[in-house]
């Protein structure tokens, strides 16, 4: 059975969408509605099986536009954050992109993984401490309205990235701004993700173990490669051993 050994680790790190909350799906549809919308007819439809964990699940918004057109080789203006929603620009498409899934979350709220829960609060039951992450500038209202707050010492989400400059996932400094807010270094941290760019960026950040969450079974051996170092397709299939030793000053 997979574990997270807490006698060498004093942290884990949780993305967001997929991983603590059931949003990512809710991501993927708003995505497939705008890109679809976008396309109308010139190339084929925005395929949330592949197109989404390719392309989009795991980046930030912009990059996900970005990504994904690039894939379809479509060049849009950058434009900016004042653009309407869903203006032929990469700003426009990620703020139509937002405004459905806020408009989701709104109306349906927002539920959270019961195992993830459950290995939370064991976990800081044995002196672990916890952080979430996510590229996603929605995450402190995601997990505000799951009622979860209580239950993260740290958050970093896409609106601290954006202050702080840090660049979106491949890129490990997401992870990385967390465990120093953790005022720990990243051999002692253990990272929790569900998309291939998250994976790659705790491999790349150093951490001490990276969790690879499939839930569909359809990304075990891209994960592997990305640099999982244990797969699960539910968390409830962690394990915990021993507990984080209090450090005496």
């Amino acid at each position: 059975m997979a574990a997270i050994d807490l006698t060498r680790l004093r942290a884990v790190v949780f993305d967001t969408d997929g991983v603590v909350t059931d949003t990512a799906r809710v991501h993927a549809a708003a995505w497939k509605h705008v890109f679809d919308a976008f396309l109308g007819g010139r190339s084929t439809p925005f395929d949330i099986s592949a197109d989404y964990l390719r392309y989009v699940d795991g980046r930030s918004r912009l990059d996900g536009v970005r990504t994904f057109l690039a894939s379809r080789s479509i060049c849009l203006p950058e434009g900016g954050p004042q653009d309407e929603p869903g203006a032929p620009t990469v700003h426009g498409l990620g703020l139509a992109k937002d405004a459905l899934f806020v408009q989701e979350i709104d109306r349906h709220g927002v539920a959270a993984f019961g195992s993830t829960v459950d290995l939370l609060r064991e976990l800081r039951r044995r002196g672990c401490r916890t952080a979430v992450v996510s590229a996603s500038r929605n995450c402190r209202a995601v997990i505000s309205s799951a009622g979860l707050m209580h239950l993260f010492d740290v958050l970093v989400d896409g609106t601290e990235a954006a202050r702080l400059g840090l660049p979106g996932k491949p890129d490990p400094a997401l992870f990385l701004d967390a465990a120093h807010r953790l005022e720990l270094p990243a051999g002692e941290v253990a990272i929790v993700e569900d998309a291939l760019p998250g994976v790659e960026a705790g491999r790349r950040g150093g951490f001490a173990l990276v969790v690879g969450v499939d839930r569909t079974g359809s990304q075990r051996a891209a994960m592997r490669r990305a640099g999982a170092d244990v797969m699960v397709t539910d968390l409830a299939e962690l394990a915990i051993t021993g507990r984080v030793p209090v450090l005496r000053r």
